[in-house]
């Protein structure tokens, strides 16, 4: 028996890294009579029958988990935008870390495209991102010509995830890190300003002291999972400012003596994250209830 990670799941077969030695293995029987499926990024316990392929006998238990897309045992997750072509928006940029929030992951943020920005552009990002870093995120904004190795290798050992729209350029950081990875990009759509779908499936890649994953771009964010009472914790500084709210329940909205209105008041909390968590709290407010 052995032990090691999924790296990759396609048409029902799973390859698991082993030390460095992969294998191509099924889930034994079991697994579908108590519905339970391994996914990318699962640590799993084999019976390899031959030195290339073997049998899925056990699941270890999951210390986190994202349902779309399907991978596990995350240990950071990176959000990736672009300056340009598509447009860095900090809207978006706060819908993703609410979703990376929402799983109990520790997001870092990057900005690509720097080299292709106007001075004007370049100055807007990088004041917003002193924002995201006093509020206490790790962010790094790299143009095409830096090395994908000092914007990687800087990051925690583990599982890193990468996430954001298509276009944005992870598979291409991918493919200049390990040019071998050979991952599939495509051209920008001048139309609607994202990139086309080029990643399919997950996969895990190697990188220094852990893994890497490239992820299929996200068209829609599903918040499905998160009600009224948890986005309040899914923004790091209302979160922290709501404690010290007269009513324990509220929303921040026209509930007297809250502390999180003030704030926005006196400049501590940014306008445009208040802005976007009422945003975000009405599409949950009115979303239909499904069953």
């Amino acid at each position: 028996m052995k032990t090691g990670r999924v790296i990759r799941s396609l048409s029902g077969v799973y390859r698991v890294d082993v030390d460095g030695t992969l294998y191509d293995a099924k889930p034994r029987g079991l697994f579908r009579k108590k519905q339970v499926s391994p996914i990318v990024g699962d640590i799993v316990d084999i019976d390899d029958e031959t030195h290339a392929s073997g049998y899925i006998q056990h699941i270890h238990q999951r210390k986190n988990e994202l349902k779309r897309p399907p991978v596990s045992n995350i240990d950071l997750l990176v959000i990736v935008m672009s300056a340009v072509s598509p447009s860095f928006s900090t809207q978006l940029l706060d819908r993703f870390l609410v979703i990376g929030h929402s799983y109990g992951l520790k997001p870092r943020i990057v900005i690509t495209k720097k080299d292709l920005a106007s001075e004007t552009e370049i100055a807007t990002i990088e004041k917003s991102l002193a924002i995201y870093e006093e509020i206490g995120y790790e962010t790094q904004f790299v143009g095409i010509e830096d090395s994908a190795a000092s914007i990687f290798d800087v990051w925690e050992p583990g599982l890193a995830v990468l996430s954001g729209q298509s276009g944005v350029g992870k598979s291409s950081l991918l493919n200049k890190y390990q040019p071998n990875f050979n991952i599939e990009t495509n051209e920008i759509s001048s139309a609607l300003n994202r990139g086309k779908h080029t990643t399919r499936h997950v996969e895990l890649y190697p990188r220094h002291e852990g893994f890497i994953a490239d992820t299929p771009g996200f068209s829609a964010l599903d918040f499905d999972h998160i009600d009224k009472e948890a986005l309040r914790d899914n923004f790091i500084e209302i979160s922290h400012y709501g404690a010290s709210c007269k009513f324990r329940d509220c929303y921040h909205l026209n509930e007297p003596k809250c502390q999180v209105k003030a704030m926005v008041e006196e400049g501590k909390i940014p306008e445009f994250r208040y802005q976007h968590y009422v945003q975000l709290l009405n599409e949950i407010s009115n979303r239909k209830v499904k069953y």
